[in-house]
């Protein structure tokens, strides 16, 4: 057990936000379909998933994206994969939507009259626990908050079999979804752009080891 303790720290010591890849080394296809699986299988509220990942393989797309993605910029030339990270919008989220009786009924394949309650507790939820139905930005945003649940499984995931990543957020939103809708590859109503995700392998290990405030500052125990 101990051992296994120390294996996960090492792993979480070791991944960094790599802001430039060694071009010279790719990273596999099926290492990446290893790391989405990973990702497809993150948990969510309520179950419903309200992501989808994009894997840009397309040069001609990534270099449309490149001046609205300032974020990406140094990765770029030398990534193996990037993924956009999408997050589902009000049309599929509320309460009502086919959406949620999709995932409810035929993914999660729960009998109609359970069903009907599960939804009805989900309507509550929107409704008067998170109050979520005032405007269509408060449920993309709480999509949005449940996509770094994958992004996170999906770093730590590349970091265990010795692959770098950098998340990314560094992009203008409106402009990047205007392209990707543009190219066929959204539909604004229904997916926003959460985040970005590159992967490859470091070019030279970070400069200075990794700093983070100490466990007192982070860590209250209520007693």
């Amino acid at each position: 057990m101990d051992k296994i303790k120390e294996e996960i720290l090492r792993v979480h010591k070791f991944r960094f936000a790599c802001k430039e890849f060694d071009e010279n080394k790719k990273v596999s296809k099926e290492d990446l379909e290893f790391i989405l699986e990973v990702g497809r299988l993150s948990p969510s509220s309520f179950g419903f998933e309200p992501w989808k990942f994009l894997v840009l393989e397309n040069k001609s797309l990534r270099e449309k994206i490149l001046p609205v993605t300032w974020g990406v910029q140094r990765q770029m030339p030398s990534l193996s994969y990037l993924v956009v990270i999408l997050a589902r919008k009000k049309l599929d989220m509320i309460y009502s939507s086919d959406y949620i009786k999709y995932m409810v009924e035929d993914v999660h394949k729960i009998p109609k009259d359970m069903a009907e309650l599960r939804i009805e507790r989900y309507r509550k939820f929107q409704e008067s626990d998170f109050k979520l139905l005032d405007n269509d930005r408060d449920i993309f945003d709480w999509a949005v908050m449940q996509t770094y649940i994958p992004l996170a499984n999906m770093m730590t995931a590349a970091a265990q079999i010795g692959i770098d990543t950098c998340p990314i957020e560094g992009f203008d939103r409106e402009k990047l979804e205007q392209i990707l809708e543009k190219e066929g590859v959204i539909d604004r109503e229904q997916f926003g752009v959460s985040c970005m995700l590159a992967f490859g392998y470091r070019k030279e290990d970070p400069k200075r080891p990794k700093t983070r405030k100490a466990i007192e500052e982070v860590v209250e125990w209520i007693y």
